[in-house]
């Protein structure tokens, strides 16, 4: 039987959510308090170990969606955490050089210089994990393999919830780059790397203002496993007690997220400028990193195809060490609360 819940913490990723719309639009809000259940924002918290919950899932009654990395994670080193949707917005995934590097396809990146973000105190590097599978996917593209290029290293101290997420109109957001600080990219810039992956809206601004050449966009291949990433797809996750002593409240979380995406479909401006409060961007870069069919691509499901994706990502991570174990990922969703609201959906319409 579910149990009134006070206090239900939310968090999400600084990308195209349905959850970040159902926020913005006051949906979450709405649908939890005719339950009883006020909603907070993890990532604005004043408490750093409240805020590193964005990571480690560590917090009781609390919501993600977003980047897969660190729910993957958290699930491998122990979290009684539950899948309950995947949604796929296929993104930019850029790998970029000089125009002066030679470099103008992947094969002539053997034997470059590679520059990745090294965070040595976080608990899980979702930005390092992220650029290897991009240059891994890349690479193997053309028979290559990470061993072939020259890692460089750009060591960051502190951790990803160091300091509270900024709020800009009401919008709590988090990057992972404290106060924009990208050291790869300012290596690429000096000359001291030959090449580096960034991805999202804030890759595409960056390529045009610093006149960036493209290797290689693996977020727009045709094959769903080379665009699979941190990103690609994004993954809904509640821990179990929520689950399990507030089902009301999971069910409820779900259908704010599926409203926000249904109302997106048939609102492509509106939602573009949703997305550039979400990414902490444009309008113009939402589009060119996500596509002019960016509503169109917020939906969040358990489909077969992203749990495949998932699964290949989940054994790239622990085969390259970002992960203390591997696991089926089948076992870890949950399928009822989305169970539930196809079957309200299906009462209603009868």
């Amino acid at each position: 039987m579910s149990q009134p819940l006070d206090t239900l913490w939310y968090t999400r990723c600084p990308v195209p959510t349905g959850l970040g719309i159902a926020v913005q639009k006051g949906w979450l809000e709405e649908a939890l308090a005719a339950q009883g259940t006020a909603i907070r924002s993890l990532r604005e918290a004043d408490d750093q170990a409240v805020r590193e919950s964005h990571f480690d899932h560590s917090l009781q009654n609390s919501v993600r969606h977003g980047g897969s990395i660190p729910a993957l994670w958290a699930r491998a080193s122990g979290r009684e955490t539950r899948l309950i949707g995947l949604s796929w917005a296929d993104e930019a995934q850029l790998i970029l050089t000089l125009p002066g590097s030679g470099i103008r396809s992947v094969k002539d990146l053997k034997g470059r210089a590679f520059g990745l973000p090294d965070w040595n105190h976080a608990q899980i590097d979702f930005t390092r994990a992220q650029a290897i599978r991009g240059l891994e996917n890349a690479l193997r593209l053309e028979g290559l393999e990470v061993a072939d290029v020259e890692r460089v290293d750009y060591r960051q101290d502190g951790t990803f919830s160091d300091e509270p997420a900024p709020s800009r109109n009401g919008v709590g957001t988090f990057g992972g780059r404290r106060r924009g600080h990208n050291p790869e990219l300012v290596g690429l810039l000096r000359g001291e790397v030959d090449a580096i992956f960034l991805k999202g809206a804030h890759a595409v601004q960056l390529a045009q203002q610093f006149g960036l050449h493209t290797v290689i966009d693996t977020g727009a291949h045709p094959d769903p496993l080379v665009r699979s990433n941190n990103g690609t797809p994004r993954t809904l996750t509640v821990d179990l007690n929520l689950l399990e002593r507030h089902y009301d409240t999971a069910v409820g979380i779900l259908g704010a997220v599926l409203r926000a995406e249904e109302w997106a479909w048939g609102h492509p401006d509106e939602t573009r400028r949703y997305l550039a409060r979400e990414t902490n961007s444009s309008e113009f870069w939402v589009t060119q990193a996500y596509g002019e069919d960016a509503h169109l691509r917020l939906r969040t499901e358990l489909d077969e195809r992203a749990i495949a994706a998932l699964q290949d990502f989940t054994d790239f991570l622990h085969r390259w060490g970002f992960l203390p174990r591997t696991f089926a990922v089948a076992d870890w969703l949950d399928p009822r609360p989305l169970e539930t609201l196809r079957q309200e959906a299906a009462r209603r319409a009868s």
